[in-house]
């Protein structure tokens, strides 16, 4: 099978399409034949080396998968023909830029029925990291208002749609080129970060969440007992401390495969509710372009990579 590693940190041209054994699912696990497979900012970051996750290469990136069950395992949940996604192993090496991958059958979920194999690889990792982050850590409930840095992004764009199928007040922050497309996804409120300090023009929401490493500045946003949930500033216990001595909670959430979380997200897609964005896609052997478009950090929504 045809598998992306790379064998030194470094730009997008370190990534190399290799041939590899195709594995062999063990007990409780699945082969999965991948036909799509996001790419996340987190997968260039790792491959630069500026987020060490893996330790020292060899090793392959990717985490994001939707495909179809080739072989089942011994007690596996899933049955050949299959259809699934998720994001299997996050943060071990999952090896997801590749044709097949065996992973434990409690870590993916039935894909979406409305969506295709390209759109349902753009949902787990960007959309766990939002629900892990507004629903279990913030327990957003209706009524409340939510604040979201980079709404446009992969994260971004469905911690907005996610906020609102919770039934919260959004209040958005995007670049002014990207407001009509934030808008779109229900926000209802967007505010040019560019142009306008949010911290004078927002006032006492209940929850932040904040994917750009603005803690300290969020914090003014938030009323008392407000909680700030940080996707970038997890570890951060500076920060905690800071947030909770100021009276408000702190959050830090490093998104975990889910599989329970996942059926739930697919209901919401299957609805109509949450709808994933894929702003290009490039086939398997161009995941060195996927990975430049991705490090421009300009992307609306998701890159993916066609496999099948």
């Amino acid at each position: 099978m045809r598998a992306v590693i790379q064998k030194s940190f470094g730009g997008p041209e370190v990534l190399e399409t290799v041939e590899a054994e195709r594995p062999s699912p063990l007990g409780g696990e699945v082969l999965v034949r991948v036909h799509a497979s996001g790419v996340n900012p987190v997968d260039v970051a790792v491959r630069s080396g500026a987020y060490p996750l893996l330790g020292e290469p060899p090793f392959g990136v990717g985490w994001d998968i939707s495909g179809v069950v080739e072989e089942a395992g011994p007690g596996a949940r899933f049955k050949p023909g299959d259809e699934v996604y998720g994001m299997p192993f996050f943060p071990r090496a999952a090896t997801g830029y590749a044709d097949y991958v065996a992973v434990p059958s409690r870590q993916v979920a039935r894909k979406p029925a409305t969506l295709d194999h390209v759109h349902a690889a753009a949902v787990p990792l960007a959309a766990l990291t939002a629900w892990q982050g507004l629903v279990d850590a913030a327990r957003l409930t209706e009524g409340q208002r939510v604040l979201i840095h980079r709404a446009a992004g992969g994260v971004g764009h469905f911690a907005v749609q996610i906020a609102k199928a919770r039934g919260a007040h959004v209040i958005a922050l995007a670049s002014e080129p990207k407001h009509d497309f934030v808008r779109g996804l229900g926000a209802d409120e967007v505010i040019d970060y560019r142009t306008t300090d949010y911290t004078e023009a927002v006032r006492d929401v209940d929850a932040v969440f904040d994917s750009s490493s603005e803690g300290t500045r969020s914090l003014q946003v938030l009323r008392p007992g407000g909680v700030l949930v940080s996707i970038m500033e997890h570890g951060n216990q500076e920060l905690a401390a800071q947030v909770e001595a100021a009276g408000r909670h702190f959050a830090g959430v490093s998104v975990e495969p889910d599989y329970a979380s996942l059926e739930a997200i697919a209901a919401l897609v299957d609805a109509g509710r949450i709808r994933p964005h894929v702003a290009e896609t490039f086939p398997l052997a161009d995941a060195a372009k996927a990975h430049e478009l991705v490090g421009t950090g300009n992307v609306r929504g998701k890159v993916v990579l066609t496999v099948a």
